[in-house]
């Protein structure tokens, strides 16, 4: 192969695995096919009430678990590196592309809301295996948030079926071909209940069949069956499973099971550290029979890739990109599969199993000792299992009464809603209600209708695996699914009056806990779930204590709430502030609405003193206006405190009310002048002690600890300061090179006196600045601007060496990939071949050697963000 053509290859961003995949047609004849499947699946951790996941410290530094997972994960995966023996990014591959996957619709969810590019390479990763295996796509849906099956009553298991299917057409555009089970649990009705959805194949554990026979054939119209253990089963192998009393022309269902061993050792093995090794160990599962087709199929938890196992995801892109193909195995997944080969034997399955519990689906219900930690006991789980079954029966006979009075099929409805649960605009709402309402609704009736449908989307989520999956009741898990069942019943209460939640605690009180402090459910509930439930009332709190800082426009957004501003009025005395104001709360998912109002005192630091009540009529308030603020002028926080108690009689709430988000805001807001104050004074300690500071050094003497923390903090302030002024300045511009001179002066101070910078904070505004000004680079068409803004993120990014920041340059370089191999890539081909735009001549040859210049700077540039440009760089004349 010439040069010439090795760049030819590489400018389109060509696919090694796509271009080594084989044909439909050669797949025929092909005698090994591999499909790895990730499963992958994040429980839900929203607010029941704000609809939003809040700040979960144990994620640090990380806003919360799905973030940082998504950082080791989900997003690594969309752009998996193959890299050379110098690490140097050679390509960039979408595992997704290759791996047989399915993503929890809750979590697919979150990746849409906040990585809006990861969530199109996803979909696009789809898009192009079902171009490339005959219209069969990768992606597969999943029961919608994680229910047990077997353990849920025929109803939710087919809203959750539906839901699911629902949800993975809105995002993929076309109807799922199999679907992941939460734990690959089953039982019969489960079974009835996929084959009546038609769901084409699942995908279960070698140790959940029975026995297994070949079809009966001319020759042997009875085969028989063939009792199998655990991973006896042959894998390679997709089965039918036929609905017992059904029409076995139409009710079956395809099941491939996955290998055990093999997938066994992803998970608690290191053969996912190389992928010579992965493919040597799925070599070992071939069977050399004479088989025209076989399938090596492994499942893990898609988390395994990259979270569970630090930078396995490349291992995957290389096995995908290489390794597989090398072997001539087909990438294939198991719908396309099963169109080349279909089942050719039956199976029976157990009665009533899941993956992750070899008691069948004891883990979810009872003390089965799976998932046990030491002495603990997982006494707790049937009493759970048995306080939400009687929430979830008593909530049926709420809500089937609440919809039929409301005109509503309840149930026809309940499968439907997930239509507004992926869009809550105001015109897909009343869209929803045309079409399900046997009649016009007014407003409050709509906003019932909503609260009914949100109470069984609470009581459908309060099953979410998780909660059980542990060894405590106490766990994040157990009480977030506590959480839903409090804000069901909240919502029951608030449809119909009823008080649910005192018999509920009664029966938590039998679920034990291991630990002390809880002692059982009840404690469990009262501790952590009661102080956590969001009022209306509490969110205009939040509203009106961030009025004394945040500059609110007049109408807002608050998480799930609309907020509009009616009247407003702030006044500070010295220390003292008061704010008090009228606003109208309307809630996104019910459609509740609140006409507020809000009085709040700061009597300075984090001492708030905040009273909520429903307006009542202009001149009320306005009475009440005038009445606070002239008792403000008295100075008296006593008299206005009494005052405020006087015409709100109702409860206080303070800074531990708010959202933990503001809150911390807010904290940060109140001791930046203390930290101000300390960074001068640690700034002046360290000027005045430069000398001393050196002269330790010098010695190699160790520096006293109180001099050493006053340098990195001074020099840790004054690169925050550079770096703030360079983010508002073009590196292209004469001015940049003033703040990029001094931080090179930082930087090398830094190093001479062994100082270790704030690296999150700095490191920060390092990777804002670098992304901003690569993608200026990448849109100028001025030669002058582009040679300086390369100039300029090559000393940034030799300075964030420099400072050993560690610096991610993950983004720009999948940026700067995709620029090469569609411009650079091309316009070095160009020059290469001699295939040039311009005439003869000097002045064509000085513009021929400026265009090579250019792009050797370019090159240069791919190579400082750690990108592979030797095959470009090296035939460059």
């Amino acid at each position: 192969m010439t040069f010439l053509t090795q760049l030819g290859g590489l400018i389109p961003n060509a696919n090694f695995a796509s271009v080594n995949q084989p044909s439909d047609r050669q797949a025929t004849a092909c005698q090994v096919s591999v499909t790895v499947h990730g499963h992958f699946y994040q429980p839900p951790r929203e607010n029941p009430y704000l609809d939003t996941i809040e700040r979960q410290p144990g994620a640090d530094p990380f806003h919360d678990w799905n973030e940082r997972i998504h950082y080791e994960c989900y997003r690594p995966n969309a752009f998996a590196r193959i890299v050379n023996d110098k690490g140097q990014v050679v390509q960039i591959v979408n595992n997704y592309e290759y791996l047989s996957f399915n993503i929890g619709p809750t979590l697919m969810s979150w990746i849409e809301k906040h990585d809006r590019e990861v969530y199109q390479r996803i979909l696009e990763a789809d898009r192009l295996s079902c171009q490339r295996l005959n219209g069969h796509g990768n992606a597969i849906a999943q029961s919608y948030n994680h229910i047990i099956l077997p353990l849920a009553n025929k109803k939710d298991k087919y809203t959750q079926i539906r839901w699911g299917k629902a949800d993975f057409r809105a995002r993929f555009g076309r109807e799922p071909e199999g679907m992941w089970l939460a734990e690959t649990a089953i039982d019969a009705e489960t079974l009835a209940a996929l084959i009546a959805e038609k769901i084409r194949f699942i995908i279960l554990a070698p140790s959940q069949v029975q026995k297994c026979r070949p079809f009966p054939t001319p020759d042997d119209p009875q085969p028989e069956w063939i009792e199998v253990g655990t991973n006896q089963i042959d894998p390679t192998l997709p089965y039918r499973c036929f609905l017992p009393g059904g029409n076995p022309a139409q009710d079956y269902i395809d099941i491939f099971f996955y290998d055990g061993p093999i997938s066994g050792d992803l998970g608690f093995t290191d053969v996912l550290f190389h992928s010579a090794h992965l493919a040597g160990r799925m070599e070992q599962a071939i069977r050399h029979d004479g088989r025209l087709h076989q399938l090596i199929a492994t499942a893990t938890d898609g988390e395994t890739f990259g979270h569970h196992k630090r930078g396995t995801e490349k291992t995957l892109a290389y096995a995908f990109a290489c390794e597989f193909p090398k072997k001539g195995w087909n990438i294939t997944n198991f719908a396309h599969y099963l169109s080349l080969s279909p089942p050719t034997w039956e199976v029976k399955l157990k009665p009533v199993t899941a993956w992750s519990c070899a008691h069948g689906v004891e883990r979810w219900q009872n003390n089965c000792g799976c998932g046990g930690g030491g002495l603990w006991h997982q006494k707790w789980r049937r009493p759970l299992r048995d306080a939400l079954d009687w929430l979830r029966d008593r909530l049926i006979s709420i809500y089937e009464d609440g919809m039929r009075e409301l005109g509503i099929d309840p149930w026809v409805a309940r499968d439907a809603y997930i239509q507004v649960i992926g869009d809550r605009s105001e015109a897909n709402v009343e869209r929803f209600f045309h079409r399900y309402c046997l009649r016009q609704l007014d407003r409050s009736e709509q906003v019932d209708a909503l609260r009914l449908l949100e109470m069984q989307r609470h009581a459908l989520l309060m099953y979410t695996s998780c909660g059980w999956f542990f060894e405590e009741l106490s766990r994040p898990e157990g009480v977030q699914i506590l959480r839903y069942a409090a804000r069901a019943i909240e919502l029951a209460g608030e449809v119909a009056g009823v008080h649910l939640e005192p018999e509920f605690i009664q029966l938590l009180a039998s679920a034990p806990s291991n630990i002390d402090l809880f002692k059982d459910g009840a404690a469990v509930y009262r501790q952590l779930v009661s102080p956590a439930q969001v009022s209306i009332k509490q969110v205009a709190a939040h509203y009106g204590i961030n009025s004394l800082f945040a500059n609110y426009a007049p109408q807002e957004r608050i998480y799930c709430y609309e907020v509009e501003r009616q009247d407003f009025k702030l006044q500070r005395l010295g220390n003292l502030a008061l704010g008090f104001g009228r606003i109208n709360l309307v809630s996104d998912i019910t459609w509740e609405t609140a006409d507020l109002v809000f009085a709040v005192v700061h009597l300075g630091g984090g001492d708030f003193h905040c009273c909520v009540q429903h307006f009542n009529n202009r001149r009320t308030y306005a009475q009440w206006k005038d009445r606070l603020f002239d008792t403000l002028k008295t100075a008296s926080i006593s008299r206005l405190l009494l005052t405020m108690q006087e015409l709100f009689a109702d409860k206080w709430y303070g800074l531990s009310d708010i959202f933990v988000e503001e809150r911390h805001r807010i904290l940060q807001i109140l001791s930046q002048d203390t930290l101000n104050r300390l960074d001068h004074l640690y700034t002046q300690i360290y000027r005045d002690n430069y000398g001393a500071i050196v002269a330790f050094h010098q010695d190699e003497l160790p520096v006293p600890k109180e001099l050493q923390v006053a340098a990195e903090i001074a020099l840790t302030q004054r690169c925050l300061t550079s770096l703030q002024a360079l983010s508002v300045q073009n590196l292209a511009t004469t001015g940049s090179a003033n703040y990029l001179i001094e931080l090179e002066a930082l930087a090398s101070e830094a190093t001479h006196l062994r100082c270790c910078l704030n690296v999150l904070q700095i490191r920060e505004g390092f990777e804002k600045i670098i992304w901003r000004s690569l993608w200026q680079l990448l849109k100028s068409n001025d030669p002058i601007t582009k040679t300086d803004l390369v100039a300029g993120l090559s000393k940034l990014i030799d300075l964030a060496a420099q400072l050993q920041l560690n610096l991610p340059l993950d983004r720009s370089q999948e940026v700067f990939y995709e620029y090469l191999h569609k411009h650079i890539g091309p316009q070095c081909l160009e020059v290469i071949s001699g295939d040039s735009p311009y005439a003869a001549g000097d002045s064509a040859l000085s513009s021929i050697l400026n265009r090579i210049w250019q792009l050797r700077q370019m090159l240069l540039l791919g190579r400082k963000l750690a990108l592979d440009v030797n095959i470009w760089w090296d035939h460059l004349p």
